[in-house]
């Protein structure tokens, strides 16, 4: 098997792990925390959301999508997150990726990966494990790794 990182990650915290086989054990990388993420919309800015001035002509007003400050935050963070796993791909740390996160930040997520590491993407799986001790995330990940990916 070729070296795997493997990430579990919600919209606030992310870890990162990496092995050589399935059958190996997790080695952490890295911890990555976005306090950001957990500061409410009012905190984060008080700017109307999704208006703007599109012309000089009187009246003349373009409604943006509506985003709020709070998923601004979350598609920065997955930005950070698929830029370290880019890095680790271009400089061979790793081969391949599998993601644990929690939703909606996985489609997050996965929204900011590049092509080479959607195409290195072993499975992203919708579950937050960033709670869990080494011990159990392995024994979770084993589980994960099982039910998606079962061996004849």
């Amino acid at each position: 098997m070729k070296k795997e990182w493997i990430l579990i990650a919600n919209a606030s915290m992310a870890r990162l792990f990496s092995r050589e086989s399935d059958h190996d054990p997790l080695v952490p990388l890295n911890t990555f925390e976005h306090v950001e993420s957990r500061l409410k919309s009012s905190q984060l800015g008080d700017d109307r959301v999704g208006h703007g001035s599109s012309d000089t002509r009187p009246g003349g007003v373009s409604f943006e999508p509506r985003m709020s400050p709070q998923r601004k935050q979350h598609l920065q963070f997955a930005h950070t997150l698929a830029q370290r796993l880019d890095e680790g791909l271009n400089n061979g740390e790793c081969k391949q990726v599998t993601l644990y996160a929690s939703s909606p930040f996985l489609g997050e997520l996965k929204g900011q990966l590049s092509p080479a590491a959607k195409k290195a993407l072993r499975s992203a799986v919708d579950i937050d494990l960033t709670s869990f001790g080494l011990r159990e995330l392995e024994e979770r990940i084993a589980h994960e790794l099982q039910a998606h990916h079962p061996q004849p």
